[in-house]
């Protein structure tokens, strides 16, 4: 049994024994790990499990958490540990019992994001390594032009992976980069897959973003995705402007940007998304 191992491993970061009170509770949610909550007497983690094939999946998850917490802008869960027991992979981390929160503390969500766009982190797109969206790889090879950046190793990369479904790869990458061109971000630190299932709050109130897929991007990818499927309530739009205005066109680049998902939803799961995506592409060309 994995079990023993990771308990191991718990009792060895948090430099205390770490025994189970009860047998590992099975979460419901996730679509692409196992996740369990794992009780002890005075504590709790969150456990995540996958392939061990996956570790650095879950190596470059721990990797984005540490990086958007280590702003101090806003709380994300803290990891434990991360390793491999048998054929599974493991990501352990605090628990954390949310609620979906007040009106003020969505103007407060909003805050907080913000001051994370807002820090300066050098000059580069993309990031220090590769990660996933989903289970999908993203790539994130440094560029400084984020029209190229964008283009190639966000939607150029998903349509490889859809195999022609969409037409020609070549024309639309190149759609990207008119739509793009006059665009020109600083790079931000961006959550990456910033919608409401990835959103949530203390009892107390405050703000946690999770499930991150981390890069140095333009920060309006975040605000377009939290559109995408719902979207946030108006108080956190509202406070996020008043710190960090959207810049014009904003309207025009957020199908884009929202485009990446929908390709990353297509390949993953197939389905309607299809013709979601092919809708935004339609547009693109148009507009290109």
């Amino acid at each position: 049994m994995i079990w023993p191992d990771i308990t191991k491993d718990i009792s060895l970061t948090i430099g205390k024994e770490f025994i189970l009170s009860s047998s590992p509770q099975p979460l419901s949610g996730g679509c692409i790990n196992q996740s369990y909550r794992l009780l002890g007497s005075d504590s709790s983690y969150f456990v995540k499990l996958n392939q061990a094939n996956l570790v650095s999946m879950f190596n470059s998850e721990a990797a984005g958490l540490q990086e958007i917490g280590s702003s101090s802008t806003i709380r994300v869960p803290l990891v434990v540990t991360s390793g491999i027991s048998g054929s599974y992979s493991y990501l352990v981390l605090e628990w954390l019992d949310l609620t979906r929160g007040t009106s003020g503390n969505w103007y407060k969500m909003g805050e907080n994001l913000a001051k994370l766009h807002l820090i300066s982190v050098g000059s580069n797109f993309g990031w220090r390594e590769n990660n996933t969206i989903g289970s999908t790889p993203q790539i994130n090879n440094l560029q400084s032009c984020w029209a190229d950046f964008f283009a190639n190793e966000r939607i150029g990369y998903q349509l490889k992976l859809a195999r022609g479904t969409f037409g020609d790869a070549g024309k639309i990458i190149q759609a990207v980069r008119v739509i793009l061109r006059d665009h020109q971000p600083q790079p931000s630190i961006v959550h990456g897959d910033l919608w409401s299932g990835n959103a949530g709050f203390t009892y107390e109130g405050e703000p946690i973003i999770f499930d991150p897929a981390t890069y140095y991007g333009d920060r309006e990818v975040d605000i377009a995705m939290s559109e995408l499927f719902g979207g946030f309530p108006a108080d956190f739009y509202r406070r996020y402007n008043m710190i960090a205005p959207l810049d014009s066109g904003y309207q025009q680049r957020k199908n884009l940007y929202n485009l990446y998902h929908l390709l990353n939803h297509f390949n993953l799961f197939g389905g309607s998304y299809q013709w979601q995506a092919q809708q935004i592409i339609q547009q693109l060309l148009r507009n290109s």
